[in-house]
């Protein structure tokens, strides 16, 4: 089968492909006269405000218990010795959230249990809880939030005993 440029399809084809190629190979290098009319006020890529720089810090439980969100303060939790920045869920981990009590706390046993209750979390000036009597499907729930934290929120540090610092 002939490429026939008789037929006007053919034809009208032949020409747009042409056309194509020349505004590929030639792009057009004119500057617009004015500026688009969304960017009278000017427009910049910058943020208005550069987020918070973290480190990747080592807490105590009395080190990470200021982290509770109030007075605007960065929110952090802990599961499993690992340290997260929520601050960006302040709706569920700031004052008045639904898990606020975790804010600034060892979250790990509550997590682990799908209990938000007070007596879920170890008191700062104990031990940290060794989690030793979570059974393998609790131990598996407490993992699965840890994907959750982890893929959701920054990891910010690591939890420790009080006396290791």
């Amino acid at each position: 089968m002939a490429f026939d440029l008789g037929n006007p399809v053919n034809t009208a084809l032949l020409l747009y492909i042409l056309y194509s190629i020349q505004r590929i190979v030639f792009p057009s290098g004119s500057v617009p006269k004015t500026a688009p009319s969304e960017f009278k006020n000017g427009y910049t890529w910058m943020p208005k405000a550069h987020p918070p720089t973290l480190l990747y810090k080592t807490y105590t439980p009395k080190t990470l218990a200021p982290f509770n969100g109030e007075n605007g303060q960065r929110i952090l939790l802990a599961i499993r010795g690992v340290v997260y920045d929520v601050t960006a869920g302040r709706n569920f981990y700031g004052p008045n959230g639904m898990y606020a009590n975790f804010a600034g706390r060892d979250a790990s046993r509550g997590m682990a249990k799908q209990s938000f209750d007070e007596e879920m979390l170890t008191p700062i000036d104990q031990p940290l809880d060794k989690l030793d009597d979570l059974t393998p499907e609790e131990i598996e729930n407490m993992r699965g939030w840890m994907d959750h934290f982890s893929s959701k929120y920054i990891i910010c540090g690591k939890l420790v005993e009080n006396d290791a610092v």
